[in-house]
């Protein structure tokens, strides 16, 4: 697989353009306890996935580092992508709390935008790191028991 800076900024912006479009046109702390709780949880998550990868391994970009290591603890061991869960389950929450049509659009193309970032992802790193092909097999992409 080729590295395509163009494509790997294209998928980076279109992530955060979608995701400051969500957060910046609603309440950010949802009032319904339920929602508050997913929030909270897509929250953890995504600190769980950051402290278990750690900051020098982070990058927004889909582009392994060099000397990438393969990361299998904490969420790792069962989701290959809990950082993109935790922030459709956040933007979930927020969209929720005031339920619109375009910002159900926004989060689905969220989700579209992130479903083409993991693909890609998963192409660099199963060309870059020999053990992502069996790690594959054993974890789910985004979702646990469903996909």
């Amino acid at each position: 697989m080729i590295r395509s800076p163009i494509r790997s900024f294209g998928l980076v912006f279109g992530q955060f353009a979608c995701l400051g479009a969500i957060a910046f046109t609603g309440p950010l702390i949802p009032s319904s306890p339920l929602l508050l709780g997913l929030l909270a949880g897509g929250l953890a998550l995504g600190m769980w996935a950051l402290l278990t990868m750690r900051l020098h391994r982070l990058s927004v970009l889909p582009d392994p580092l060099p000397r990438a290591e393969l990361v299998n603890a904490g969420p790792y061991r069962w989701i290959r992508h809990p950082m993109y869960a935790s922030l459709l389950l956040m933007t979930l929450a927020w969209v929720l709390a005031a339920p619109v049509v375009w910002r159900w659009a926004l989060w689905l193309l969220l989700l579209a935008v992130l479903i083409a970032k993991l693909r890609y992802e998963e192409q660099l790193l199963s060309a870059s790191i020999p053990a992502y092909r069996e790690y594959q097999q054993r974890s789910w992409r985004l979702i646990p028991l469903l996909w």
